[in-house]
């Protein structure tokens, strides 16, 4: 299994797309930094300032979707398979295992980008500053929902192998559907795997979970997507 976590994981790593993702989600974890900390007046609150460092676990959602969608796409999936000769489910979690791990990394320099930033920016807010452990526990959860999403998204992709068809759905659902179901009953949209991981990365304070019921939430998510998606790659037909 480690030869094939090795060998997806350099797929990945050697892509473009891979390198777009994470100067997209950088950048957005620097702007929100910047918003938050510069732009929204007073924080005087320690789960507001807390918001400076949230990330937007969709991104790396989006990148182990297009990402596991696309091997199906540019037909390399069942290449992959005969060449590794295992089990179709176990190629599959290795290349989980891989977006886990870019998603780690990602989720590691979108933080440490934006502790960067906003931590001096948010000196110049009232109320007291945000202690080291504070700052800590929100990098650790934001890295949690980094892997996490990775691994939904990649998950989620194996099963609906079209990535212009994922990526569409997956937008609509996260920043039309979640809206309109969280007007309606806010702790269901807290249940759902977007609303868990906005909880997890403190890119909201206003909720019904806390951060470590939402991180079991997302986890549910993920083995819950897992689980299927290998379930369905054994049925279904590579080519």
């Amino acid at each position: 299994m480690s030869r094939l976590v090795k060998g997806e994981l350099l797929k990945t790593a050697t892509t473009r797309t891979g390198y777009a993702f994470l100067v997209g989600v950088v950048a957005f974890g620097v702007l929100n930094a910047v918003v938050v900390a510069a732009a929204s007046g007073g924080l005087d609150e320690a789960a507001e300032k807390q918001e400076a460092f949230a990330g937007l676990p969709v991104l790396p959602m989006l990148w182990g979707l297009v990402g596991a969608a696309g091997e199906y796409r540019h037909r390399t999936a069942a290449p992959t398979v005969l060449v590794a000769g295992r089990d179709r489910g176990a190629v599959l979690l290795a290349r989980i295992g891989a977006y886990a791990l870019t998603g780690l990394v990602i989720g590691a320099v979108t933080v440490a980008a934006s502790v960067a930033v906003a931590v001096p920016l948010l000196r110049d807010d009232p109320g007291p500053d945000l202690t080291s452990a504070q700052v800590a526990a929100v990098a650790v959860g934001n890295l949690a929902a980094f892997v996490l999403s990775a691994i939904m998204g990649a998950a989620i992709g194996a099963m609906v192998r079209v990535p212009v068809v994922g990526v569409v759905v997956l937008l609509v659902v996260n920043f039309a559907v979640l809206p309109l179901i969280a007007g309606v009953a806010e702790s269901a949209a807290d249940l759902t795997p977007f609303g868990a991981a906005a909880i997890l990365t403190r890119s909201t304070h206003h909720t019904t979970l806390s951060v470590g019921t939402a991180a079991l939430v997302v986890a549910a998510w993920a083995v819950a997507l897992v689980i299927t998606s290998v379930a369905s790659e054994r049925r279904r037909d590579l080519a």
